[in-house]
């Protein structure tokens, strides 16, 4: 096996949690297996195994093997891995030598992907803002209307929720209205689309009271210019175990600031000193699941926030979570610079 692909799926034992999830962003597998200072396998940790450390208290600077597997499933050879492979839903097989030592990987090569569960339930789309952020091309096309690639963003957003037979849309619309519903009528898809108008702005949230009545259980919010390829499956699972009103999905980002960090006490008093330190943070990705009460609770006509829907939600004592993934799932095309990004991400080019 090629060693860069061996390397790209091992990390060190030593990593802490951000820095396995960075790994594991690079390989695009999904997974990552720990080894110590002579080689040998000592545990494997996936994006799933991350999210539940996360969730229950854990911190991205741990230990990975805090959140590892430590006994993952390995196999002799070829042949062996692919039995194992095949029995049951695995990521990847490591192959090992009597040292315990990876010396390739089995990830069924040549399979077909396994289908996407159907998960059936309605997609709110928020597309009625002005898109400052994109400002010149917003003055002439709706945010939502703007191409990456061959497609606007908002129909990179509605195929990824049909790749789950989500095909109810119910979207929110405004400014330039009218070339929304334009582009749409004469799309060879024929979406399943209902409209709704806001007569005057009402924030990333307001527009919601338009469908009070409309929605009878749970739904997709999403404002428009958010790309999300992250398991929508586990999601809608987390929000219905937990017995949520909302999840917010939100990914964890991590900056690298290129300046040497000083921390200053009494006086002047140099406290700590850090070069070049990495910053880890959770982000709100503007993608939410909801329950029609939550509709309930607002007040026709007022301009507010989905956040402030949130803090709305926790004060009253409902249940409200986040639901954590990758910054390698999450797209913003809301900024310029981040549109060539994703059509790249998107196309391959």
């Amino acid at each position: 096996m090629d060693d860069n692909k061996i390397s790209n799926l091992t990390g060190k034992q030593t990593l802490t949690v951000v820095e396995a999830m960075q790994k594991i962003d690079r390989n695009t597998c999904g997974i990552l297996f720990l080894v110590d200072d002579e080689e040998k396998l000592t545990g494997c940790i996936t994006d799933g195994d991350i999210r539940r450390f996360l969730l229950s208290g854990g911190n991205m600077s741990a230990p990975a093997l805090d959140a590892a597997n430590k006994h993952p499933k390995v196999a002799k050879n070829e042949t062996e891995a692919k039995a194992l492979f095949h029995k049951k839903n695995f990521i990847i097989i490591p192959i090992v030598d009597e040292e315990n030592k990876v010396i390739a990987f089995y990830g069924g090569e040549g399979r077909e992907l396994r289908k996407r569960n159907a998960l059936n339930i309605p997609v709110v789309i928020n597309a009625g803002g002005k898109g400052t952020r994109l400002d010149p091309f917003t003055r002439v096309l709706p945010k939502p209307l703007i191409p990456v690639g061959d497609l606007p963003i908002i129909e990179h957003i509605m195929k990824e929720y049909q790749s789950y037979s989500c095909d109810e849309f119910h979207i929110i619309v405004n400014y330039k209205k009218d070339l929304m519903k334009a582009y749409f009528a004469d799309n060879e898809e024929h979406y399943n689309i209902t409209w709704y108008d806001e007569e005057k702005p009402l924030g990333t949230g307001g527009g919601l009271t338009l469908l009070r009545g409309k929605l009878d259980g749970t739904f997709f919010f999403a404002n428009c210019d958010a790309l999300l390829t992250a398991n929508y499956e586990s999601m809608l699972s987390f929000h219905k175990e937990n017995g949520n009103v909302i999840t917010m999905i939100c990914a964890y980002r991590t900056l690298d600031i290129p300046y040497g960090v000083v921390d200053m006490g009494t006086n002047g008093a140099i406290t700590g000193m850090r070069e070049k330190p990495s910053v880890s943070f959770l982000t709100n990705t503007g993608i939410y699941i909801v329950e029609p009460q939550v509709i309930d609770d607002m007040q026709d006509g007022v301009s507010i926030g989905f956040p402030d829907i949130v803090a709305m939600e926790k004060n009253k004592g409902r249940k409200v979570a986040a639901y954590p993934v990758s910054e390698n799932d999450w797209m913003d095309m809301g900024q310029l610079p981040e549109l060539e990004k994703m059509r790249k991400k998107l196309y391959g080019e």
